[in-house]
């Protein structure tokens, strides 16, 4: 471990040194992209990539990333694909309807997680033919969280309590509930027990599903007695591998980091890409990169592929200022490429005149920047300042 620590911090500073503005970091990240792709024998490669770290914007997996990474996959030729993947998680469903797209374009599919993919990235991951990761990568729980009221738990814990208390009642020979339980259990509904069972249920099928569709096609002896492994047998193994991932009393916390010695001690194999030097430190470079690229911009999302990028920006970093009786907003744009800032005004009533300098906010959300004919999509913006006005852009 200590190696790998003083190797990357040499990575850092010798990008740090070169003092990147971001046309030539940009030029430099997809050329580690590239070199990833030519290693892997020239596979399609993609990246979708989440700045984990800005808590405050929306970087989990959410259903406007489909039309994203739709897009951008769309580009790519060949039936093999490699995709680096770097998450905090999100909705399952999202996930889901994600793989179905990816599956049915490419016959064999890898997934690269450089650093982590928690929650459903590592649903995400489990859809991959195979998956590469080094000792410092993580997976995480796959227990489905629930949010109540201002509460977020696991369903995987919430359905333990509910069950040792059924436990204690049933021990207790006069049948009896604890009072203690009484205000506990007066706040939960059926709906919502039902809910925390689905929302576990759905998780372990997609892995189950996946795993033995996937990952184990390519497993067709027992390692042991060199047995032919049945379909019965696969199911089983992506079942318990499924469960183990769900167990809330095992890994303690929704955060908590799965590496590829947890992997293997389920006896689920990973490949681990660091024993390819020339694999490693492309990868590496390229999540520095990636770090990099988020550090140093409003950036919380990227979607990319060797020829072709889309980016998510924080809209917290947009200045949006609504004027006189809310009949129009100003936003001072800074484009996350270039830096150049320029002004759109949003009339949200018919016959607004513009400002002097600025210039229409775009109809089809699509912003081209003058500075660097960049391709910016301000949907999210749009949609800020029409709940703030309580009115529609015009």
């Amino acid at each position: 471990m200590g190696c790998v620590m003083t190797k990357d911090m040499g990575i850092f500073a010798e990008y740090l040194d070169r003092k990147f503005d971001w046309p030539s970091l940009e030029a430099e990240r997809k050329k580690q992209l590239t070199r990833i792709s030519e290693l892997r024998e020239g596979r399609a490669i993609f990246t979708f990539a989440s700045a984990i770290t800005k808590s405050g914007a929306p970087i989990s997996i959410d259903f406007d990333d489909r039309i994203y990474i739709f897009d951008q996959i769309s580009n790519l030729e060949g039936k093999k694909i490699d995709i680096i993947l770097e998450t905090p998680g999100g909705f399952a469903e999202v996930v889901e309807e994600i793989v179905e797209y990816i599956r049915d374009r490419f016959s064999e599919v890898t997934m690269i997680i450089p650093g982590y993919a928690k929650s459903a990235g590592t649903i995400m991951a489990m859809a991959g033919d195979d998956i590469l990761m080094e000792p410092a990568s993580a997976l995480g729980p796959i227990d489905a969280q629930i949010v109540r009221g201002e509460k977020r738990f696991s369903a995987d814990a919430f359905l333990e309590g509910l069950e040792k208390i059924k436990d204690e009642v049933e021990k207790n020979e006069n049948k009896k509930l604890n009072l203690a339980y009484v205000p506990i259990l007066q706040n939960i509904s059926p709906g919502e027990i039902q809910a925390c069972e689905n929302a576990l249920n759905f998780a372990k099928k997609l892995v189950t599903e996946w795993l033995s569709k996937y990952k184990f096609k390519f497993w067709e002896k027992h390692s042991t007695s060199g047995e032919i492994v049945t379909d019965e047998e696969k199911e089983k193994r992506a079942g318990e591998i499924a469960k183990e991932l769900c167990d809330h009393g095992k890994w303690l916390t929704h955060g908590r980091s799965i590496t590829i010695k947890d992997l293997t001690d389920m006896r689920l194999k990973v490949t681990d890409f660091s024993k390819d030097q020339d694999l490693f430190d492309a990868i590496r470079r390229y999540y520095i990169l990636l770090k990099m690229s988020f550090d140093t911009t409003n950036l919380f999302k990227i979607y990319e592929t060797p020829i072709s990028q889309l980016y998510r920006f924080e809209v917290s970093k947009v200045s949006t200022a609504p004027q006189g009786e809310h009949n129009k907003a100003e936003i001072a744009f800074e484009c996350p490429k270039c830096k150049t800032i320029t002004k759109l005004q949003a009339n949200l009533k018919e016959g607004m005149a513009l400002l002097e300098g600025n210039i229409p906010f775009p109809k089809d959300n699509i912003f081209i920047c003058p500075g660097c004919n960049n391709r910016n999509d301000l949907s999210t913006i749009r949609r800020q300042i029409e709940s703030q006005a309580k009115k529609k852009i015009v």
